[in-house]
């Protein structure tokens, strides 16, 4: 596994993270259907095992309870990985959702994700959503002031644009940036990582296999069969027609491709990411030890000069297509 430095930090991530989203469960409006609690600690320490030496998180998986369960996973190996989560997005005794980037709230979840996991001090903590923009600047200033206070190690921010990247920087450095990135959405290849290596901020992506159109294992009827607490079935734009059908088309053309280096798909949309010098780490999400015993392998893939040719050709015209079905 790759290790790479995470901006001007002194963290160093393994290229592939595990993400939490989904053993976070079902049963409420983000929500990836039922998970197995043991399958899911198992699948923490399996990652541990393979290399990998951090988790990403949020208090919003499973409204808490994929924090309790990396709490869990990790109590005894606190000492090999490096913990990331978030704030912002909060919900009410009904389980409705709602975003709060309000100072008191802020502090309330850090606080509350401490307890959930169990542990002293978070590595990373982020912003989970600029949602409302015009309350990013209180939120940012009450990050600066949980690093002071050694809450947190480092700040960072998720699903920032460039201009509100900008806004925030001169109250405190940003020190990592954590964009979705994948083959269907390359928009922050336009100004962002530029941005980011310019100003030494670590870029770690989210979703670079598509929340797992880009695994080559979706169908139609698999959608439709997904539980209908699964945000995807209803909610993702990715698995909607006309889109998805466009979208299938490309994963059959990927694979050539993946077959002629012995990989994946799933390895081949890792790798795509993982290309950009700019990126120090994706975020792989995993519901099984076998599940990450697989998508692991990419975390050493450096793909050949042909390879990225080849799906430079491949992944333009299809976002030509794509825009042609959203003119239509």
């Amino acid at each position: 596994m790759i290790i790479n430095q995470l901006g001007n930090t002194v963290i160093r991530l393994s290229s592939i993270g595990l993400g939490t989203w989904a053993i976070g469960g079902g049963g409420y409006g983000f929500g990836w259907g039922p998970q197995d609690d043991r399958e899911s600690i198992d699948t923490i320490h399996r990652s541990i095992d393979l290399g990998i030496n951090w988790i990403d998180t949020a208090p919003v998986y499973g409204l808490g309870h994929s924090e309790k369960i990396v709490g869990q996973a990790i109590k005894r190996k606190r000492d090999q990985v490096i913990i990331s989560t978030k704030c912002g997005i909060v919900w009410d005794k009904d389980r409705n959702i709602a975003f709060n980037l309000d100072k008191e709230s802020v502090r309330a979840e850090v606080e509350q994700s401490l307890k959930r996991l169990n542990i002293d001090v978070i590595d990373l903590y982020q912003i989970h959503k600029p949602i409302p923009a015009e309350k990013i600047e209180e939120a940012w200033g009450v990050l600066a002031d949980l690093v002071k206070a050694g809450k947190i190690r480092y700040a960072g921010v998720s699903s920032f644009t460039l201009e509100q990247l900008k806004q925030i920087q001169p109250i405190h450095p940003v020190a990592f940036l954590q964009p979705e990135y994948n083959m269907l959405e390359p928009a922050i290849e336009q100004d962002i990582l530029g941005y980011c290596a310019g100003n030494q901020i670590g870029v770690v992506v989210y979703s670079p296999m598509c929340s797992g159109l880009l695994t080559g294992k979706f169908t139609r009827g698999k959608v439709e069969s997904l539980p209908a607490d699964d945000w995807r079935r209803a909610s993702s734009p990715y698995f909607q027609e006309p889109y998805f059908s466009a979208n299938l088309q490309l994963v059959e053309k990927l694979h050539p491709i993946a077959e002629r280096n012995n990989k994946t798909l799933s390895q081949l949309a890792i790798a795509w990411v993982l290309r950009r010098p700019e990126v120090t780490s994706a975020i792989v999400g995993a519901r099984r030890p076998s599940q990450i015993e697989q998508t692991a392998l990419a975390g050493d893939w450096v793909l050949s000069a042909e390879d990225k040719g080849e799906l430079d050709t491949i992944l333009k015209d299809h976002h030509v297509l794509l825009k042609e079905l959203q003119a239509s």
